[in-house]
């Protein structure tokens, strides 16, 4: 333990007990100049000592006595603690290492004294280390943080200055011994190494921005057992820091990242565009357009998410034109948190603040709400009236190859139908347009690989398109959405719809075709032509009829109509824009799931149940009225037939009964050998819904409506 010096000093700064620099106060630099020493240019005056330096600088300093020794080396070491230079302590830098840095004394040197200085060395070094990494991190190229970072180890340099400063003034009085010089300079050896190790640091790895404060903050943790240390490093991340908070400042109540050195945690992908959602299924605005990068620091990183989430928000505000109000208090804060976690607060606060706001925007100016009523109505045919109409006038179109149908005369049917049906009231029925698909349903179900569909697919041959594949198959409505409601309602979401949709109305198709084959069959027991082919037939098209409304009743009641009541309840209570997408998407999938779309093998099944049922409508109309004579079918050619087509039909004689046997004979095999069919696909669902019910609950509801089909026969 080094013995204190004997010396006094007046001067109450170089007090061992508190370092002579400080942060917190205004730098000292000029004071110590105020009383100048006159020195003869080429001397070195000392109290009772003065010595030529031009002409004895080639002399070895062991060539003096161990008195004028020590004040030699003083002298130096005063210049070597500030990066120059002395007359018998040079400084070299070791070649390929920018920071290593070896300092070497004249060899004559007296051992003692030659001990002080090397105690001294490792101080003279990381104020050279400090200093080279200031001048350096001061450009602009830098970054704001490192810009911030370079000035508070400038003010603290400038302290460290100061005090080496007085002490050349103290030895120039005669009153500073090496002991001394070892003692006023020993407190602050800590600090300047351990900040000599973050500058080396910051420097080999080229740090910026956040990893700048990163490395501040984990070399504050690892000086825990230095209270003075930590409390210089906590100061330095706390001054760096201010810079980088004034970014985020910006985008917690602006939405607006204003990072020119990039910096910041949070990336800004410019080439995603909000009109993407409406245009590209597998848009990546909402996603990508802002994300969080790998660096974020430290003392935000359990609040990074909600950052990122709060400017996403007032984005989407300012790209709306809508002023965004941020209380004045509240944007002053988180500047001025300090190292009291305040900030974590004003995070918060500004969250919410966007959250609630966003919501509300597009809830009651744009009417989210409406607007998915609306979709219900047509899309989720929520709303029948103008189907029936748009079906009846475009039929003639729809039975047309997708290649051959004008969508612009569906478009004008579709409009009419609207008009002249309640839809005219819906302020959003002009946002309705007609669309044709290229491909079935299953395919283009197999198309979209992000759906979560069963892996119990169908073979690559299953899904091959049919060779007679009409607008009735690939018909879709479409739904005009804008911003920002494209965020809830993207191109993804209204594709969900569409499935949805083409599957509803195909089933709808199927129970027009059904219905008007049953008008057939009443026309014919009117006329007391029942007979066994008709009352097979009469059977057969019942079933067929049941299970058509069945699958319809489950479609509806069983699953859109539930889902959608329970995503209107959680999107009432919903918190966030997030939230309101969150919930609608579960409400797609949820209603893709059971209504069979995302299960290919049901799918398949539920597709060949209504192609028999459609071939037997076809055909029933066409193998029934062929038998009967060309002069009483001629009021049967028509394509819905109906019960007052039967009318004018007269009772046929023994005579023509006889003659017509054979054809009924024809019409009954066909009859009996679509019942044949129709029953084997009909039963091979049992096996299916009763093996996936266990994982699939709603499979259950399924089997219960349409397994139940022809037990009453």
């Amino acid at each position: 333990m080094d013995s204190a010096p004997a010396i006094s000093t007046p001067s109450s700064s170089l007090c061992p007990s508190t370092p002579a620099w400080n942060l917190d106060r205004p730098f000292l630099t000029g004071q110590f100049y105020q009383q100048e020493t006159k020195i003869t240019p080429g001397t070195t005056e000392y109290k009772g000592f003065s010595m030529d330096s031009s002409s004895e600088q080639d002399k070895a300093i062991g060539c003096y006595h161990a008195t004028i020794q020590e004040l030699i080396v003083i002298d130096d070491l005063l210049s070597t603690l500030i990066g120059i230079e002395g007359r018998y302590i040079s400084i070299r830098k070791v070649r390929g290492k920018e920071d290593a840095i070896t300092f070497q004394v004249d060899a004559s040197m007296d051992l003692a004294l030659q001990e002080f200085a090397k105690r001294l060395f490792p101080l003279c070094e990381s104020y050279i280390l400090i200093n080279q990494f200031v001048e350096t991190r001061s450009q602009f190229k830098t970054g704001l943080v490192n810009h911030a970072f370079a000035a508070v180890l400038r003010a603290l340099l400038l302290d460290y200055q100061a005090m080496v400063a007085q002490l050349e003034h103290q030895f120039r009085l005669g009153k500073l011994s090496i002991q001394g010089l070892w003692f006023y300079c020993q407190p602050m050896m800590g600090s300047m190494q351990a900040l000599s190790l973050v500058v080396k640091k910051a420097a080999a790895n080229n740090c910026v921005g956040s990893t700048v404060l990163n490395l501040l903050q984990s070399q504050a943790k690892a000086m825990a057992g230095d209270h003075v240390v930590r409390s210089l490093l906590e100061k330095m991340s706390q001054s760096a820091s201010t810079a980088y908070l004034g970014i985020l400042e910006r985008w917690v109540y602006e939405g607006v990242i204003d990072d020119p050195y990039g910096e910041f945690f949070i990336a800004e992908n410019k080439s995603l565009q909000k009109e993407s959602l409406t245009q590209d299924y597998d848009a990546k605005y909402w996603q990508q357009r802002y994300s969080l990068k790998d660096e974020i620091p430290s003392f935000l990183a359990n609040a990074a998410e909600t950052i990122l989430i709060t400017g996403k928000y007032l984005n989407v505000m300012r790209e709306c034109g809508h002023s965004i109000q941020i209380p004045v208090a509240e944007k002053s804060k988180l500047t001025s948190a300090g190292s009291n976690h305040h900030y974590l607060e004003c995070i918060k606060s500004a969250y919410d603040f966007a959250s609630g706001e966003l919501l509300n925007l597009v809830k009651n100016k744009y009417d989210l709400m409406g607007k998915l009523q609306s979709i219900k109505h047509y899309l989720l045919l929520d709303q029948g009236d103008f189907l029936v109409h748009f079906m009846d006038t475009a039929r003639e179109e729809l039975v047309k190859k997708p290649d051959e149908i004008s969508v612009e005369k569906l478009q004008s049917l579709l409009d009419l139908a609207l008009r002249s049906t309640a839809a005219a009231a819906d302020p959003c029925h002009e946002d309705l347009l007609c669309c044709v698909e290229r491909t079935t349903l299953l395919k283009r179900l197999s198309t979209l690989k992000d759906l979560e569909i069963s892996r119990s697919a169908p073979d690559s041959n299953d899904l091959e398109e049919p060779l007679s594949i009409t607008g009735l198959e690939t018909f879709s409505l479409n739904y005009k959405v804008r911003w920002p409601l494209s965020l809830v309602i993207s191109r993804k979401a209204l594709t969900k719809y569409q499935l949805i949709f083409r599957f509803l109305f195909h089933c709808k198709h199927v129970d027009r075709q059904l219905s008007g084959a049953w008008q057939v069959h009443q026309g014919l027991r009117k006329l007391d032509m029942q007979g066994t082919t008709v009352s097979v037939s009469s059977l057969l098209c019942r079933n067929m009829l049941k299970f058509i409304n069945s699958l319809l009743h489950y479609l509806t009641f069983e699953v859109l109509e539930p889902n959608w009541h329970v995503m209107l309840s959680r999107l009432q209570i919903a918190k966030s824009i997030d939230e309101v997408i969150q919930y609608h998407d579960f409400f797609l999938d949820k209603c893709l799931r059971e209504c069979l779309l995302l299960s290919p093998s049901l799918l398949k099944k539920v597709e060949r149940l209504k192609l028999i049922c459609l071939q037997y409508a076809a055909a029933m109309q066409r193998l029934i009225t062929s038998s009967l004579d060309t002069a009483d079918t001629d009021t049967l050619s028509n394509d819905s037939p109906s019960i007052e087509k039967y009318k004018n039909l007269k009772l046929r004689t023994p005579y023509q009964m006889l003659r017509l046997a054979p054809e009924n004979v024809t019409v009954l095999e066909s009859v009996l050998n679509f019942e044949k069919e129709f029953t084997f696909e009909l039963h091979s669902l049992g096996p299916i819904l009763s093996s996936g019910s266990r994982a699939e609950p709603y499979l259950t509801h399924l089997a219960q409506w349409i397994l139940g089909v022809g037990k009453d026969q």
